[in-house]
């Protein structure tokens, strides 16, 4: 009867365990955007974050250091580069919004003709809502709440993601030793799962954060020379914005720039058969050849794998890049490397065991010579006493000093 008793207790516990797990993964799926950006965040700033950390021995004020001066500048940069394309797009329209080119934006279709017309004065002078000349385009409150809600929004996910990461960053120690304790030690199976996606997954943001921080440096240079040494009718326009853009294209495996550099060598094609000069034509010719070289030939070979560390197959890389945003919007861009990692790690590690019939090994079961080796990364991982912030305290005798029958306090050590 204690057997059937104890069967039960356990069956009632893993129901509950179970159900809570349901009830995550429900909320993480109505949230996902929030979980890939702090994830991204995460992983893209925690070799930063652990260097900070050395220096000013404090997790926390290393965690808050890297999320000021790394991930809020690059949101930065990205609002004044939005700010000068739009800036640019007005000076190709002259100056002027016509109310033709507003109609061709489907999110304006709800808008009567004086609205719109309102719109159009308030983005060519934006003072005259001072006057009280906008007053129509405010009257249409549905509209104007759904713009306040989409920024609202925006502005929520961005925070929080920005949050989430802070706290990975600051208390990554902890959750790594609580982990190992939920896992059974250091020499399991599922921390040789865990180890080898957590490394390959900092390879993935971390590394192609570098190279696209590096190659939108060298794009804009490029660019920028070009117009030093571009005949006169050729030159490229926006120089910074398409340099950043190049670098962002570049987070995207084998396509690198080409979706950057190729319209602009055909923008500079276009002006040289304007100016109908032959050297025109030769030095557009050459300014592709130099794009290719320099952002793309180059890149690929010598700094992408030299920043990027570990070896991941690109190609299915490209598949999770393109296929991400195709079925999940943006979120989709961080959400499917993720799980291109998960997947194959657990072909690489798990499955093979599972498909013979024996117990999974904390070894790589199948050799695709891609992604991490697990028993490196343990060995290379310090053992729980010997972490940062978020240590599990134990008592003088070696018992757990959070155990509730031993009377802890539930302190841990570390470094604030």
């Amino acid at each position: 009867m204690r057997d059937i008793s104890i069967s039960r207790d356990r069956l009632g516990w893993w129901l509950l365990v179970v159900g809570l797990g349901v009830a995550l993964a429900f909320v993480a799926a109505r949230f996902v955007g929030i979980l890939v950006l702090g994830l991204f965040g995460y992983y893209a700033t925690r070799p930063i974050s652990r260097r900070m950390s050395r220096l000013v021995d404090s997790d926390r004020l290393a965690a808050t250091f890297t999320v000021l001066v790394v991930l809020l500048p690059i949101l930065l940069v990205l609002s004044f580069l939005a700010a000068t394309a739009a800036g640019r797009v007005r000076q190709l329209l002259n100056g002027q919004v016509s109310s033709s080119f507003l109609r061709q934006i489907p999110a304006l279709d709800s808008l009567s003709p004086v609205q719109r017309e309102q719109l159009r004065t308030l983005l060519n002078n934006p003072t005259t809502v001072l006057s009280g000349q906008g007053g129509a385009l405010l009257s249409n409150t549905e509209f104007v709440m759904q713009v306040l809600q989409t920024a609202f929004n925006a502005l929520l996910i961005l925070g929080l993601g920005l949050t989430l990461a802070y706290v990975l960053l600051a208390r990554d120690h902890h959750f790594s030793n609580v982990f190992v304790e939920l896992a059974g030690g250091r020499e399991t199976t599922a921390y040789a799962y865990a180890a080898a996606v957590d490394e390959d997954l900092e390879s993935v943001f971390f590394g192609n954060l570098l190279f696209a921080s590096i190659m939108a440096v060298i794009a804009t240079l490029t660019y920028w020379a070009t117009n030093v040494l571009a005949p006169q009718g050729l030159q490229v326009p926006m120089v910074l914005v398409l340099g950043f853009l190049t670098g962002a294209a570049s987070l995207i495996p084998i396509v690198v720039g080409k979706i950057v550099y190729v319209p602009v060598a055909g923008y500079l094609g276009f002006q040289a058969f304007q100016s109908g000069g032959g050297g025109g034509i030769t030095f557009v010719v050459a300014a592709l050849v130099a794009y290719v070289l320099v952002l793309d030939l180059i890149p690929q070979a010598v700094i992408q794998p030299y920043v990027s560390g570990r070896r991941l197959d690109m190609t299915l890389l490209l598949f999770a890049y393109i296929l991400g945003p195709m079925l999940y919007g943006w979120a989709g861009f961080f959400l499917f490397p993720i799980l291109f990692v998960l997947v194959l790690e657990a072909i690489r590690i798990v499955l093979p065991e599972l498909a013979r019939g024996e117990s999974p090994r904390p070894t790589v079961g199948l050799d695709i010579e891609s992604g991490t080796d697990p028993v490196s990364e343990r060995d290379d991982v310090p053992e729980a006493a010997g972490d940062n912030a978020g240590d599990i305290s134990t008592s003088g005798d070696g018992t757990d000093a959070t155990d509730p029958q031993t009377g802890g306090d539930g302190t841990s050590s570390g470094s604030d």
